[in-house]
């Protein structure tokens, strides 16, 4: 594919260029290693390296430009250098102009909190396969444009991976596209040059500040998203959540709420809840659905009145609800032949485990017994790691510490971090167990007829990561196996 460097500058603010634009470029890359000969190499400065760095290996590879921050001291003929103040916002809208805008020919609806991003994108790109359109899914799961599978490395992708992906759901017919925007993407400018015609913010958390280093700056993370809307999208924000009316402070979008507890323009209340779902009233419609818990009846309010903002039929909509089924790994129930349940979710924050721990809670009643089995991901926010232990022990009978992916952590000293958030009599009816397989197994052993045993954090991932190795790990199948079916 060629393309004019000429027209391409014109997507974004140019400070300063040394050489000729007057030329065609057969490519974009921002990783020095794919740098092409006579395309453009756009020198981010990222978390852990600095594209500048790579400049002298890129131009002796002959590249025909150069987007940086920095001009280099040395400049080397027949290179076009092009400075810019801020190369990763650059890069993003290169790689939307690259593509011919795709976002700008679909639908595109991003999701974006602390939890729920992944069930409400999930629900939204089947909501419109229910309604009968083509539509595409970029998730922490997995990728997909319209029904062919994509694996996924990162809940929102680079850049260039991101418009590629949307481009190919444009080639494919797709009208509608869905997605998670995590924290990292709006700090990094990975979503820089997209079209939304949506945004939905779920709640906001502690989680991430191993990167973000303060809740308010994980916050302002997550309010880019919002700052960045078109006056011609719609913000659908949880009226419940304190960072909701924050989010839209200077959105330029069309403002709407949605809550369980205050009036908003989507409303819902739950009527009765099960382990196999939940009977629920939105705006004054009853339905039943195949979710439970209070922080399913959020997501699901928030996929029916994103559903309507996009421009779905309010009735279809309603009647789709209840064909709507649980993304894997959320909340996912496997039945014992022997009278308990266990519960697989991607629970790895504090106000998750409150959330999913207290649902089932309420579903097995004060006697019923709880059996927890959790970990905490290694390399990333250490302080939340006791307060982890703490919110589960509160609120289940049995806790068994183990490891999640400790990554280049030993899992050992993980475990201690979050034993240090429990007190005396907790640690009582506590158990440390290392070996996640050994953990779970131990735990169906000391389950009888009704309890309930919730498995967090992993959810739909079939790895653990040890060392920088990704090993086969699957929660549910290792349940399943602890179950004899």
């Amino acid at each position: 594919m060629k393309q004019k460097l000429s027209r391409l500058l014109e997507e974004i603010k140019v400070l300063e260029v040394i050489g000729n634009i007057d030329k065609n470029v057969v490519s974009l890359e921002s990783d020095s290693r794919k740098a092409a000969k006579d395309g453009i190499f756009v020198a981010v400065k990222g978390v852990t390296t600095d594209g500048h760095k790579y400049i002298p290996v890129v131009v002796s590879n002959h590249v025909g430009a150069v987007v940086c921050e920095e001009m280099p001291s040395s400049l080397e003929k027949g290179v076009t250098y092009i400075r810019v103040s801020d190369s990763a916002e650059a890069l993003g809208l290169l790689a939307s102009a690259w593509y011919d805008h795709p976002s700008k020919k679909l639908k595109l609806v991003g999701v974006t909190g602390t939890n729920g991003k992944t069930t409400t994108a999930t629900l939204l790109y089947e909501m419109a396969k229910l309604e009968g359109y083509k539509a595409g899914l970029l998730s922490t799961v997995c990728n997909y444009i319209h029904d062919r599978a994509i694996p996924t490395t990162h809940t929102t992708p680079d850049p260039l991976t991101l418009n590629s992906l949307l481009n190919d759901m444009v080639l494919a017919g797709c009208d509608y596209a869905f997605m998670e925007v995590s924290s990292h993407s709006t700090e990094q400018k990975r979503v820089a040059g997209l079209h939304f015609a949506g945004g939905v913010f779920s709640n906001l958390t502690r989680d991430h500040l191993d990167y973000h280093g303060t809740v308010d700056n994980y916050l302002n993370a997550k309010k880019k998203f919002f700052d960045m809307l078109p006056d011609t999208a719609f913000a659908l924000v949880n009226a419940d959540d304190k960072a909701g009316a924050v989010m839209v402070q200077n959105t330029k979008a069309k403002k709407y709420t949605y809550s369980l507890r205050t009036d908003a323009d989507f409303k819902s209340k739950i009527l009765e809840t099960r382990l196999d779902g939940t009977s629920m009233m939105i705006n004054g419609r009853e339905l039943e659905v195949l979710f439970t818990g209070k922080f399913n009846a959020y997501n699901l309010t928030a996929v029916y009145g994103a559903a309507i903002l996009t421009g779905f039929d309010p009735e279809e909509v309603l009647v789709n609800m209840s064909r709507l089924i649980p993304v894997a790994g959320r909340f996912q129930t496997i039945h014992s032949p022997a009278g308990y349940t266990a519960i697989v979710d991607y629970a790895h924050t504090p106000d998750a485990l409150v959330n999913v721990l207290d649902t089932i809670r309420e579903i097995v009643g004060p006697d019923g017994e709880i059996i927890t089995v959790v970990g905490a991901g290694g390399n990333r926010d250490t302080g939340k790691r006791p307060i982890m232990a703490q919110e589960a022990a509160c609120r289940t009978d049995r806790l068994i510490l183990t490891s999640d992916n400790p990554r280049h952590e030993k899992p050992e000293a993980i475990i201690e971090e979050m034993r240090a958030g429990l007190s005396d009599i907790e640690l009582r009816r506590t158990l440390c167990i290392t070996d996640r397989r050994e953990a779970i197994r131990t735990a169906c052993q000391f389950a009888k007829k009704g309890t309930v045993i919730l498995v967090a954090g992993k959810g739909h991932e079939t790895y653990q990561e040890i060392e920088g190795v990704r090993h086969h790990f699957d929660d549910k199948e290792e349940i399943r196996k602890a179950m004899e079916i």
